[in-house]
């Protein structure tokens, strides 16, 4: 039987086996050959930290609802499946189903398991956060590029709401696989310098390799005032925020120039104190805008909706316009998945940037 990977309790993993049920009417089934977790979101949002309070996202108050026990502590959050996006090949295709042949290579979202089953043949799904069901992968695509395109999403619609334009100078502070994702579009969407912020060594070469300016450690430099002196104390117009951490964002308000932009695209987690909207906060006149691609109607809307971010996105991972190689690392088989997410994303995040596995 297949496996997948569970979490039952805060901070463990195992493989579950599970029954693949025969195709309906539409549905094609997909044997997965590599894919992704995410590393940010999904330890918190999705309840894999016990010290975060089991919750969910009321759509009708747009606030998020704590649930609690019956004795009123925290609820245990249920089991988790961590994943995010797969690449593989059509194995078995149902009834109804004429565009999709066995052997095809695909993409789609999804948990860590070996098999997935898809309902094909729907338009994108109408509503806010909607996305592609399943992509069509061309054989000559990085597989590695695939499993970028949804950090490429969120990326993307950061370095858009940021307003950068042809000749400006950009911050992406945080380098994780969106991060790193929006430093390379920064400089495709005509940035004149591209600086980036990260703790972690890995991360900073990564972007460098892939074409950014300059690289600095907050743990260990005022990037800041870095910034400004590089710029003749301008400092630069617009600021990605990919890190999800207040001294994140604390350094975004310190480098930005008057009047510039941040787009915040990192998910913070409960502010414990070390962030002050005084100092260049109030003195500065910077915009913030808190970006999430996928909520609808886009800021650009009705030129830009979520289907255009996806479409594009994709031709960008496609063509190899965007580097990928680098992003996806470590690659591990799927045998050594529950031990080594453990490891390198839930306790070690320096080990890793994306984590790939091999099925």
């Amino acid at each position: 039987m297949p496996k997948e990977m569970v979490s039952f309790a805060p901070h463990t993993l195992c493989f579950a086996e599970y029954e693949d049920q025969p195709l309906e009417k539409g549905q094609i089934r997909v044997r997965v050959e590599y894919a992704s977790p995410k590393h940010g979101t999904e330890l918190h949002v999705r309840n894999f930290d016990p010290d975060e309070p089991y919750s969910y996202f009321d759509s009708d108050t747009k606030c998020f609802i704590t649930v609690p026990n019956e004795d009123g502590l925290k609820k245990t959050p249920p089991e988790f499946r961590p994943g995010n996006m797969w690449v593989g090949r059509v194995a078995e295709v149902g009834s109804g189903v004429s565009d999709f042949s066995i052997g095809e290579r695909v993409a789609g979202y999804g948990s860590l398991r070996e098999t997935h089953t898809i309902l094909v043949g729907r338009e994108n799904i109408p509503g806010p956060g909607a996305c592609f069901d399943v992509l069509r992968v061309p054989e000559e695509m990085d597989w590695k590029a695939a499993l970028c395109y949804d950090p490429c999403q969120f990326a993307f619609g950061a370095v858009r709401d940021s307003m950068l334009r042809l000749g400006d100078s950009c911050l992406v502070t945080g380098l994780g696989a969106i991060g790193l994702m929006a430093a390379q579009m920064a400089k495709l969407q005509g940035a004149k310098a591209v600086f980036v912020s990260d703790p972690i060594e890995k991360r900073r070469r990564i972007a460098l390799e892939n074409g950014a300016d300059a690289a600095f450690d907050p743990a260990v430099q005022d990037v800041g005032l870095e910034v400004k002196r590089l710029t003749g104390n301008l400092g630069v117009d617009a600021v990605i925020e990919a890190s999800g951490s207040y001294p994140g964002l604390q350094t975004a308000l310190r480098a930005v120039a008057y009047g510039g932009r941040i787009a915040v695209v990192g998910w913070y987690r409960k502010c414990t104190g070390n962030f002050d909207l005084g100092l260049e906060a109030h003195m500065n006149n910077a915009t913030i805008f808190f970006s999430r691609a996928c909520s609808e109607p886009n800021p650009d809307y009705p030129r830009w909706d979520w289907r255009r971010v996806n479409e594009d996105c994709w031709r960008l991972l496609s063509t190899g316009a965007l580097r990928c190689g680098n992003v996806v690392e470590p690659v591990v088989d799927f045998e050594e998945a529950c031990e080594i997410y453990l490891d390198v994303v839930d306790r070690h995040p320096e080990k890793s940037v994306k984590m790939g596995v091999s099925f």
